[in-house]
Protein backbone atom coordinates (compact mmCIF):
# COMPACT_ATOMS: atom_id res chain seq x y z
CA UNK A 1 0.00 0.00 0.00
CA UNK A 2 1.31 3.43 -0.96
CA UNK A 3 0.41 6.63 0.86
CA UNK A 4 1.34 10.26 0.26
CA UNK A 5 -0.25 11.76 3.38
CA UNK A 6 0.13 15.52 3.52
CA UNK A 7 3.87 15.69 3.03
CA UNK A 8 5.74 12.38 3.27
CA UNK A 9 5.32 9.57 0.78
CA UNK A 10 5.39 6.07 2.22
CA UNK A 11 4.89 2.43 1.33
CA UNK A 12 3.23 0.23 3.95
CA UNK A 13 3.12 -3.54 4.30
CA UNK A 14 2.45 -6.15 6.96
CA UNK A 15 0.82 -6.01 10.37
CA UNK A 16 1.91 -5.67 13.98
CA UNK A 17 3.76 -2.98 15.85
CA UNK A 18 4.75 -0.18 13.44
CA UNK A 19 8.32 -0.07 12.15
CA UNK A 20 9.43 2.99 10.16
CA UNK A 21 12.33 2.63 7.70
CA UNK A 22 14.42 5.69 6.80
CA UNK A 23 16.81 5.80 3.84
CA UNK A 24 20.03 7.76 3.35
CA UNK A 25 20.87 10.92 1.40
CA UNK A 26 19.95 10.72 -2.28
CA UNK A 27 18.08 7.44 -1.89
CA UNK A 28 14.36 6.62 -1.64
CA UNK A 29 12.10 4.09 0.06
CA UNK A 30 13.22 1.34 -2.30
CA UNK A 31 16.55 1.17 -0.45
CA UNK A 32 14.63 -1.11 1.93
CA UNK A 33 12.90 -3.21 -0.73
CA UNK A 34 15.11 -6.30 -0.16
CA UNK A 35 14.08 -6.54 3.52
CA UNK A 36 10.51 -5.21 3.61
CA UNK A 37 8.75 -8.53 3.14
CA UNK A 38 10.96 -10.19 5.78
CA UNK A 39 10.13 -7.45 8.26
CA UNK A 40 6.45 -7.37 7.30
CA UNK A 41 6.07 -10.92 8.63
CA UNK A 42 6.41 -9.38 12.10
CA UNK A 43 5.59 -5.66 11.81
CA UNK A 44 3.46 -3.02 10.18
CA UNK A 45 6.34 -1.75 8.04
CA UNK A 46 6.34 1.84 6.74
CA UNK A 47 9.16 2.73 4.35
CA UNK A 48 9.28 6.47 3.72
CA UNK A 49 10.73 8.96 1.27
CA UNK A 50 12.45 11.64 3.33
CA UNK A 51 11.42 15.27 2.61
CA UNK A 52 13.15 16.35 -0.59
CA UNK A 53 13.72 12.80 -1.81
CA UNK A 54 11.73 10.25 -3.78
CA UNK A 55 8.11 11.37 -3.99
CA UNK A 56 8.18 13.57 -0.89
CA UNK A 57 8.37 17.32 -1.63
CA UNK A 58 11.29 19.35 -0.34
CA UNK A 59 10.53 21.55 2.68
CA UNK A 60 10.26 25.30 2.17
CA UNK A 61 13.14 25.73 4.62
CA UNK A 62 15.74 23.18 5.62
CA UNK A 63 17.69 23.66 8.85
CA UNK A 64 19.41 20.30 8.69
CA UNK A 65 18.80 17.60 11.27
CA UNK A 66 16.32 19.62 13.37
CA UNK A 67 14.12 20.04 10.28
CA UNK A 68 14.19 16.31 9.53
CA UNK A 69 13.35 15.32 13.10
CA UNK A 70 10.56 17.91 13.31
CA UNK A 71 9.08 16.78 9.99
CA UNK A 72 9.05 13.10 10.93
CA UNK A 73 7.79 13.70 14.47
CA UNK A 74 4.95 15.76 13.02
CA UNK A 75 4.18 13.07 10.46
CA UNK A 76 4.15 10.42 13.18
CA UNK A 77 1.54 12.44 15.05
CA UNK A 78 -0.46 13.11 11.89
CA UNK A 79 -0.61 9.43 10.94
CA UNK A 80 -1.19 8.07 14.45
CA UNK A 81 2.26 6.51 14.89
CA UNK A 82 2.92 6.62 18.63
CA UNK A 83 6.65 6.01 19.16
CA UNK A 84 7.15 3.43 16.42
CA UNK A 85 10.21 1.28 16.08
CA UNK A 86 12.62 3.00 13.70
CA UNK A 87 15.43 1.72 11.51
CA UNK A 88 17.63 3.92 9.35
CA UNK A 89 20.62 3.72 7.03
CA UNK A 90 23.35 6.38 6.77
CA UNK A 91 21.59 9.76 7.10
CA UNK A 92 18.49 7.77 8.02
CA UNK A 93 20.41 6.06 10.81
CA UNK A 94 21.32 9.41 12.33
CA UNK A 95 17.72 10.60 12.02
CA UNK A 96 16.55 7.42 13.76
CA UNK A 97 18.94 8.05 16.66
CA UNK A 98 17.82 11.68 16.90
CA UNK A 99 14.16 10.63 16.93
CA UNK A 100 14.89 8.30 19.83
CA UNK A 101 16.78 10.99 21.75
CA UNK A 102 13.75 13.26 21.30
CA UNK A 103 11.39 10.60 22.66
CA UNK A 104 9.76 9.67 19.34
CA UNK A 105 10.96 6.07 18.90
CA UNK A 106 10.41 2.84 20.77
CA UNK A 107 13.58 1.20 19.45
CA UNK A 108 16.31 2.12 16.99
CA UNK A 109 18.43 0.15 14.56
CA UNK A 110 20.99 2.40 12.87
CA UNK A 111 22.93 0.96 9.92
CA UNK A 112 26.20 2.84 9.26
CA UNK A 113 24.69 6.03 10.69
CA UNK A 114 25.98 9.52 9.95
CA UNK A 115 27.25 11.61 12.84
CA UNK A 116 30.36 9.68 13.85
CA UNK A 117 32.79 11.06 11.25
CA UNK A 118 35.76 13.38 11.50
CA UNK A 119 35.49 16.51 9.31
CA UNK A 120 37.86 14.93 6.79
CA UNK A 121 35.77 11.75 6.68
CA UNK A 122 32.61 13.79 6.09
CA UNK A 123 34.25 15.67 3.21
CA UNK A 124 35.40 12.41 1.66
CA UNK A 125 31.96 10.78 1.93
CA UNK A 126 30.12 13.79 0.55
CA UNK A 127 32.64 14.08 -2.27
CA UNK A 128 31.94 10.51 -3.32
CA UNK A 129 28.18 11.00 -3.12
CA UNK A 130 28.32 14.27 -5.05
CA UNK A 131 30.27 12.48 -7.76
CA UNK A 132 27.53 9.86 -7.91
CA UNK A 133 24.93 12.58 -8.28
CA UNK A 134 26.79 14.21 -11.17
CA UNK A 135 26.81 10.84 -12.91
CA UNK A 136 23.07 10.50 -12.30
CA UNK A 137 22.44 13.26 -14.85
CA UNK A 138 23.73 11.04 -17.66
CA UNK A 139 20.92 10.76 -20.26
CA UNK A 140 18.40 8.14 -19.22
CA UNK A 141 18.68 6.00 -22.40
CA UNK A 142 22.42 5.73 -21.80
CA UNK A 143 21.86 4.72 -18.18
CA UNK A 144 19.34 2.05 -19.21
CA UNK A 145 21.87 0.47 -21.56
CA UNK A 146 24.71 0.88 -19.04
CA UNK A 147 22.84 -0.91 -16.26
CA UNK A 148 22.14 -3.91 -18.44
CA UNK A 149 25.86 -4.69 -18.06
CA UNK A 150 27.66 -5.99 -15.01
CA UNK A 151 30.34 -3.36 -15.50
CA UNK A 152 27.77 -0.57 -15.48
CA UNK A 153 26.29 -1.64 -12.17
CA UNK A 154 29.72 -2.22 -10.65
CA UNK A 155 30.97 1.18 -11.81
CA UNK A 156 27.98 3.05 -10.40
CA UNK A 157 27.17 1.07 -7.26
CA UNK A 158 30.46 -0.49 -6.20
CA UNK A 159 30.94 2.21 -3.58
CA UNK A 160 27.57 1.45 -2.01
CA UNK A 161 27.09 -2.32 -2.04
CA UNK A 162 29.51 -5.21 -1.88
CA UNK A 163 27.98 -7.00 -4.88
CA UNK A 164 26.30 -4.63 -7.36
CA UNK A 165 25.27 -7.68 -9.36
CA UNK A 166 22.40 -8.24 -6.93
CA UNK A 167 20.73 -5.11 -8.30
CA UNK A 168 18.46 -5.53 -11.30
CA UNK A 169 18.87 -3.08 -14.17
CA UNK A 170 15.46 -1.63 -13.28
CA UNK A 171 16.38 -1.13 -9.63
CA UNK A 172 19.73 0.43 -10.54
CA UNK A 173 18.02 2.90 -12.86
CA UNK A 174 15.31 3.72 -10.29
CA UNK A 175 17.93 4.45 -7.62
CA UNK A 176 19.90 6.64 -10.01
CA UNK A 177 16.82 8.61 -11.04
CA UNK A 178 15.95 9.08 -7.35
CA UNK A 179 19.43 10.49 -6.77
CA UNK A 180 19.06 12.78 -9.79
CA UNK A 181 15.65 14.00 -8.65
CA UNK A 182 16.49 14.47 -4.97
CA UNK A 183 15.77 18.17 -4.56
CA UNK A 184 16.88 18.02 -0.94
CA UNK A 185 20.36 16.70 -1.72
CA UNK A 186 22.29 20.00 -1.73
CA UNK A 187 20.75 21.36 1.46
CA UNK A 188 21.15 18.07 3.33
CA UNK A 189 24.77 17.75 2.19
CA UNK A 190 25.52 21.33 3.22
CA UNK A 191 24.13 20.85 6.73
CA UNK A 192 25.72 17.42 6.98
CA UNK A 193 29.23 18.84 6.82
CA UNK A 194 28.96 20.07 10.42
CA UNK A 195 26.69 17.39 11.87
CA UNK A 196 27.80 15.23 14.80
CA UNK A 197 25.56 12.95 16.82
CA UNK A 198 25.60 13.92 20.50
CA UNK A 199 22.21 12.66 21.70
CA UNK A 200 21.38 10.13 24.40
CA UNK A 201 18.33 7.99 23.64
CA UNK A 202 18.02 6.78 27.25
CA UNK A 203 15.68 3.89 27.96
CA UNK A 204 15.37 2.91 24.31
CA UNK A 205 16.93 -0.27 22.86
CA UNK A 206 19.53 0.83 20.32
CA UNK A 207 21.51 -1.28 17.87
CA UNK A 208 24.24 0.21 15.71
CA UNK A 209 25.34 -2.07 12.88
CA UNK A 210 28.18 -1.36 10.47
CA UNK A 211 29.12 -3.05 7.22
CA UNK A 212 32.64 -4.45 7.43
CA UNK A 213 33.19 -3.35 3.81
CA UNK A 214 31.53 0.05 4.01
CA UNK A 215 33.42 2.38 1.63
CA UNK A 216 31.40 5.53 2.38
CA UNK A 217 31.42 5.60 6.19
CA UNK A 218 34.50 3.53 6.95
CA UNK A 219 34.19 0.80 9.61
CA UNK A 220 36.59 2.72 11.88
CA UNK A 221 33.66 5.04 12.55
CA UNK A 222 31.92 2.12 14.25
CA UNK A 223 34.59 2.40 16.95
CA UNK A 224 33.63 6.04 17.51
CA UNK A 225 29.96 5.06 17.81
CA UNK A 226 30.90 2.38 20.34
CA UNK A 227 32.80 4.93 22.45
CA UNK A 228 29.95 7.46 22.40
CA UNK A 229 27.15 4.94 22.97
CA UNK A 230 28.78 2.15 24.99
CA UNK A 231 25.47 0.85 26.33
CA UNK A 232 24.04 0.25 22.83
CA UNK A 233 24.31 -3.08 21.03
CA UNK A 234 27.02 -2.91 18.36
CA UNK A 235 27.04 -5.35 15.45
CA UNK A 236 29.43 -5.92 12.56
CA UNK A 237 27.70 -6.81 9.29
CA UNK A 238 30.35 -9.04 7.77
CA UNK A 239 30.97 -8.53 4.07
CA UNK A 240 28.39 -5.75 3.74
CA UNK A 241 28.83 -2.35 2.17
CA UNK A 242 27.26 1.01 3.00
CA UNK A 243 23.75 -0.09 2.01
CA UNK A 244 23.68 -3.51 3.66
CA UNK A 245 20.01 -4.21 2.95
CA UNK A 246 20.99 -5.23 -0.58
CA UNK A 247 24.08 -7.20 0.46
CA UNK A 248 22.52 -9.32 3.21
CA UNK A 249 18.73 -8.92 3.47
CA UNK A 250 18.26 -11.80 5.89
CA UNK A 251 21.08 -10.65 8.15
CA UNK A 252 19.88 -7.05 8.25
CA UNK A 253 16.29 -8.10 8.91
CA UNK A 254 17.47 -10.33 11.77
CA UNK A 255 19.38 -7.44 13.38
CA UNK A 256 16.34 -5.16 13.17
CA UNK A 257 13.97 -7.82 14.51
CA UNK A 258 16.26 -8.58 17.47
CA UNK A 259 16.14 -4.90 18.39
CA UNK A 260 12.37 -4.62 18.13
CA UNK A 261 11.98 -7.86 20.10
CA UNK A 262 14.15 -6.42 22.88
CA UNK A 263 11.81 -3.45 23.14
CA UNK A 264 8.77 -5.72 23.18
CA UNK A 265 10.28 -7.90 25.92
CA UNK A 266 11.14 -4.83 28.01
CA UNK A 267 7.59 -3.51 27.66
CA UNK A 268 6.12 -6.89 28.65
CA UNK A 269 8.37 -7.10 31.71
CA UNK A 270 7.46 -3.58 32.78
CA UNK A 271 3.76 -4.35 32.32
CA UNK A 272 4.02 -7.52 34.40
CA UNK A 273 5.83 -5.60 37.14
CA UNK A 274 3.13 -2.92 37.16
CA UNK A 275 0.42 -5.59 37.49
CA UNK A 276 2.02 -7.22 40.55
CA UNK A 277 0.11 -6.59 43.77
CA UNK A 278 1.80 -4.21 46.15
CA UNK A 279 3.86 -5.94 48.82
CA UNK A 280 2.84 -5.27 52.40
Amino acid sequence: MTSAGSSIHSVRRGAGEPLVLIHGIGHHWRAWEPVIDLLAEHHDVIAIDLPGFGRSPAPAQNHGMPSAVEALAGWFAETGLDRPHVAGNSLGGAIALELAAAGHARSVTALSPAGFCTPAQVRRALGILRGHRVGAFTPTPVLKAFYRTGFGKAFSFGWLVRDPGVLTAERALADTLALRGGKGFSAVARHGRAYTYTGRPDGVPVTIAWGSRDRIFLPVQADVARERLPWATHVALEGCGHVPMSDDPAGVAAVILRTTATAAATTAADSAHDDEPAQR
